[in-house]
Formats: C-alpha cells, structure tokens, sequence
C-alpha cells in the first residue's frame, strides 16, 4: 500500500472497490463509521473523510438518524428532460420498448475507444426502439462490452423489458451508477427516415450517453435518436 497515499483516501478506494464488488447492494446501508473505524484500525474523523469523498462522487447517500446507504443513481425519466412523450390529451405517456436486433461482434473503432477494449474484442449492439401505440419515437443503438455482459449474448429479446438497467443487475451483477450525457442535432438519415417514419431531412436530437460501474469503468454506450418535433429540454435550477 502506497503510504504517501492519505489513509482516508486509501480507505475510500477500499469503500469504492467493495461497492463496486456489490458487497452491499444498491440502498443497503454501510457498516457505521465507528464500524469502520474498528475494522480498519483507524480513527472515526478519517473514515468520516473518506464517506465524504464517497458522497460528494455520488456512490453514497446519507440520510440523517439512518445512516450511510449506497446510491442507486436513477435514469428512468432521463429521456423526459429532452424528448415531450405525451398523448393528444398532453398527458405524459412512457414508451414501450421494443429491441429489434442484438448482435455479437468484433467491437468498432469507436467502441475500442470508448471502452479501453484490445483492438478485436467482442462487443454485444442492441437496437431498440420507443414506441406509443405503436408509433416509432427514438431509436436507440446501445453498445455493451462483452465480457461483462456475455450473460445478455444469448437470453430471449423478450427479457429485456422496458428497463435496462435493472436488467444488467438481474441478469449480470453489473450496477449502472453514473452517467455523461451529450446532446446534438444533425439531419435525419436514410436509417432515422425508416426507423421514425419521418420525412427526409428532418432535424433529429442525439442523446448520447456513456455510462459507468461503481469502479467508474464504461459500461454502456447508447445514441438515442427523436424527430426534433418531440423535443423538449427541461431542467430545474436552484
């Protein structure tokens, strides 16, 4: 152990690196700082540090009178801060999800980048698409590297749900715990003209979104595409 390393720091990496075994689920609370401080032979400020340093990044929440629990980071509704799902009546309406292909291949150059992967590793592509009532909304291209999720290779499409993340969990212990968004507009092409049964041409919002374990490693790469017709950024500020 590298001693020029503050203890506090060491112990939020040992935290970090436990959370990311899943040693504690998502909600289950952290053995007590006094706890801690016990079992790692420190003293109870310098456990207090390192939960700081694991709040303030977002693996721990505290919750006063309960507790240190760790934090599942939620993205149910990540798609309503920029696409406007509502029926003709304005009410708000949660698409069905649909995945209509899943391939195993030798992972892209893109993809090689994104997940620090050996140039030809496999990379499982899922392409799903939103719907109401049928009617085609954003289409998705979802990129997982193989080897944490060979599990998903092979299980019926069916499985999937309209939840994803859970589903990594369920199925391969892997807990989706932050996010980077990025958001731009370009022309709809040939495959969004099929896909959203759109017109040509038509301006289309890209959500691209890179997602992390608890370890902080790329898990998911996704590119969500919606007819700019369905766009609505909202976001509160306080």
């Amino acid at each position: 152990m590298d001693n020029r390393i503050p203890r506090y720091h060491q112990l939020r990496d040992e935290l970090a690196a436990r959370i990311a075994a899943i040693e504690w689920q998502p909600h289950d609370p952290l053995p007590t700082e006094q706890e801690l401080a016990l079992a790692y032979g420190l003293a109870v400020g310098t456990v207090r540090k390192a939960i700081d340093l694991l709040e303030h990044e977002g693996l721990v929440e505290r919750f006063q009178g309960r507790g240190t629990f760790v934090r599942r980071a939620t993205f149910d509704r990540s798609l309503f801060r920029f696409f406007r799902f509502q029926s003709p009546t304005g009410e708000r309406r949660i698409p069905e999800s649909r995945i209509l292909e899943r391939v195993v291949s030798r992972a892209p150059k893109a993809v090689v980048e994104k997940f620090g992967l050996k140039t030809g590793a496999k990379a499982i592509r899922l392409a799903r698409l939103r719907l109401i009532d049928n009617a085609p909304i954003v289409s998705e291209q979802i990129w997982l590297p193989y080897e944490p999720f060979a599990a998903l290779a092979d299980c019926p499409l069916e499985d999937f749900g309209t939840l994803l993340y859970p589903f990594y969990e369920q199925r391969c212990a892997r807990v989706i715990a932050r996010a980077e968004e990025r958001l731009t507009v370009e022309s709809a092409s040939d495959a969004d003209v099929a896909a959203l049964q759109i017109p040509a041409h038509s301006p289309i919002v890209i959500v691209e979104r890179l997602a992390y374990g608890y370890d902080d490693k790329p898990l998911e790469w996704r590119q969500s595409r919606g007819a700019a017709q369905h766009f609505a950024y909202e976001i509160e500020i306080r």
